[in-house]
């Protein structure tokens, strides 16, 4: 998302649809340059603020390990180490870190509020995951699925509830000209609105997007089988929504209806014995901790293209 003084915005994957194949590309670049981690240091001289409403293994190492590498300083701002919401409004905030900061990363509850410091930042601001979107979680999705084509013959399968995360995989599916087919228990179905814009973008690129509450339905031919906890982080005082999820469970009898060679993902921590078995996480067709590590390649790209566009480009015409 642009706004008026020119800076980019990634508050849903979507916002850089235009960018992501060559960001995807230009991850799986560095990833594979060694020489690169020494002699590349497109955030030099540069501070990344990332701030945290929710606890996080992946987000938080991945952006201050991926922010270091890029020759950059990560700043870890805990929600009890500022005044964000608090005593301070988040537009006050917003005005305070551009005057310190390069870039911000907001991991948070609410997809309001990091719309609100995005609208009021003059520095680009990443969305690390908000109850509506999680883009940087759907970059390193995308760049797992692309680094095993050779071994994906179908579409992607979701299985489990209609959350966040599913809703930037099947914008960033669509955008990359996958098909996808969903399945969700009754009443739990993905945002309407977020689903109208990845039909808008699958009619461009050629893609489909099915939707059901039918898991044997979605998994049936699929190269992809992706689920996620049936119970995210915030939801634990929703009573009686594991209920719902009775036969949603990815186990070695679901998968059976997909293409031999399938890749498992799931965007981690897992609920071993929920969402997930462990004879399925464990197999050779999981490539769950691949996906963990691309969170941070994948970020690497974002963040120099937001920052750096410049020095984005350069590495991609020398590399």
């Amino acid at each position: 998302m642009k706004d008026n003084e020119g800076k980019i915005d990634l508050l849903a994957i979507d916002d850089l649809a235009e960018k992501l194949p060559a960001l995807i590309d230009w991850g799986i670049r560095i990833k594979n340059d060694d020489e690169a981690l020494f002699d590349f240091k497109p955030l030099e001289g540069m501070s990344i603020g990332s701030i945290y409403e929710k606890p996080s293994t992946r987000t938080r190492v991945s952006f201050e390990v991926g922010v270091n590498r890029l020759g950059g300083q990560p700043i870890t701002l805990l929600s009890s180490d500022i005044q964000l919401g608090k005593s301070e409004t988040i537009a006050d905030t917003a005005e305070v870190l551009s005057r310190y900061l390069d870039c911000i990363t907001y991991r948070c509850f609410g997809h309001a509020d990091v719309e609100e410091l995005a609208m009021n930042a003059k520095i680009p601001v990443i969305n690390a995951l908000s109850d509506m979107h999680h883009p940087c979680q759907a970059a390193a999705d995308m760049m797992t699925i692309v680094e095993n084509m050779d071994r994906v013959n179908g579409h992607v399968a979701w299985i489990g509830d209609g959350n966040n995360v599913l809703h930037d995989l099947v914008l960033g599916s669509a955008i990359m000209g996958y098909d996808v087919k969903y399945a969700t228990p009754a009443g739990f179905e993905p945002d309407d609105s977020v689903i109208s814009r990845a039909m808008d973008i699958a009619e461009r690129t050629g893609s489909t997007i099915v939707g059901s509450n039918d898991p044997v339905e979605a998994v049936s031919g699929a190269g992809v089988i992706y689920t996620d906890v049936f119970v995210s982080m915030g939801e634990e005082h929703m009573e009686g929504k594991m209920g719902s999820f009775d036969g949603f469970q990815v186990n070695e009898n679901l998968v059976s209806n997909a293409d031999r060679d399938f890749i498992f993902m799931h965007c981690l921590p897992a609920h071993r014995g929920e969402e997930v078995t462990d004879k399925v996480i464990d197999s050779t067709n999981s490539v769950v901790f691949d996906q963990a590590e691309n969170r941070m390649w994948a970020q690497m790209s974002i963040l120099t293209y937001l920052c750096n566009e410049a020095a984005w480009s350069t590495y991609w015409e020398l590399r």
